[in-house]
């Protein structure tokens, strides 16, 4: 089992949502906070998280992120906000404009990317695709917190990442199964940075992504994603690990944040939200998914990890879904 590709899935990447934005200088585009527009933009589907990305096609500009330096951009620059923070791209640095948050809900025709022009005509022109992917922050997502704010890949070199914004603009002729496309450009574009940004972590960083970099770390994350249903215990873990118990769990801590049991016990209320959300099992059914004997001791971690019972997340989600 990768544990990257376990999480990946577990978190429920869904949809996709494009602008393609064509500017004459002087222009400035805001985008606002995803947990302000992602229920328009990705309606029913139960994402609760917005991550946004912008492709510089063609020009220069400036993105600018609140207590952060401004950052210049130019073609082949792709940059990524995990944490679906308020941006502004503009010609200039200290540029603002309220976002038109009307663009961000899904067209009735359901025709993406949406075209936008933006500054005046005349101006030196500017080519940018903005993207827009959902997944789930709750209740356990250990990738969202390994990410920084901002991610910056130049893709001069090789233009690999910028082919899926490409294909992105290919499917606004109105193609069948476009949207279904679009959700896999969108996926694979923001799996593949993850990777990029992985093998450039610097050494001695210390967070979930280290962590799957670390010889033994590693090997742990990789045990428990495998089977997170089994009897595990520190003893259990430590071995998987080939450490002591009191060297793999200061080791586990440091890079993930938590200690192993926690961070297990968090991980099994991620997969169990899914399971329920389906809709399909019982709540003792989960609960042995997830390493439960006990359906009373499952509702009671889930109920700490998550807020609420067990049964009545799954009706609140199942109602919302229907409605």
């Amino acid at each position: 089992m990768d544990a990257l590709s376990d999480v990946l899935r577990a978190v429920r990447l869904s949809g996709a949502f494009f602008f393609d934005v064509h500017g004459c200088a002087p222009w400035v585009a805001e985008t606002p906070r995803g947990k302000t527009v992602i229920d328009a933009m990705f309606p029913g589907s139960g994402a609760d998280h917005l991550i946004c990305y912008h492709a510089i096609m063609e020009g220069t500009c400036w993105v600018e992120l609140e207590d952060e330096e401004p950052l210049r951009l130019e073609a082949g620059d792709i940059i990524v906000l995990p944490h679906g923070d308020t941006h502004v791209l503009a010609t200039d640095v200290g540029m603002r404009k309220s976002p038109n948050m009307s663009l961000y809900r899904m067209p009735d025709d359901g025709r993406l990317p949406i075209r936008i022009s933006v500054g005046n005509e005349g101006g030196t022109r500017a080519h940018f695709v903005c993207g827009f992917l959902g997944c789930d922050s709750r209740p356990y997502n250990p990738l969202l917190t390994a990410l920084p704010r901002m991610i910056r890949i130049s893709d001069h070199a090789s233009g690999a990442l910028g082919a899926y914004f490409r294909a992105a603009l290919a499917e606004s002729k109105g193609r069948m199964g476009g949207e279904c496309m679009l959700g896999r450009i969108s996926e694979l574009m923001f799996v593949d940075v993850v990777r990029q940004y992985l093998e450039t972590l610097p050494e001695g960083r210390t967070n979930w992504l280290s962590g799957l970099r670390d010889p033994y770390v590693g090997r742990a994350l990789t045990a428990l994603h495998e089977d997170p249903s089994r009897d595990w215990t520190l003893e259990t873990l430590a071995q998987s690990a080939a450490l002591s118990r009191s060297a793999f769990a200061e080791r586990f801590t440091e890079y993930v944040g938590q200690p192993p049991m926690q961070y297990l016990t968090n991980w099994r209320m991620q997969l169990a939200t899914n399971y329920l959300r389906n809709g399909h099992e019982g709540i003792a059914a989960v609960a042995n998914r997830v390493g439960y004997d006990s359906e009373a001791a499952f509702s009671r971690a889930f109920k700490k990890v998550v807020g609420t019972p067990p049964s009545e997340w799954r009706d609140r989600h199942l109602h919302g879904r229907a409605a």
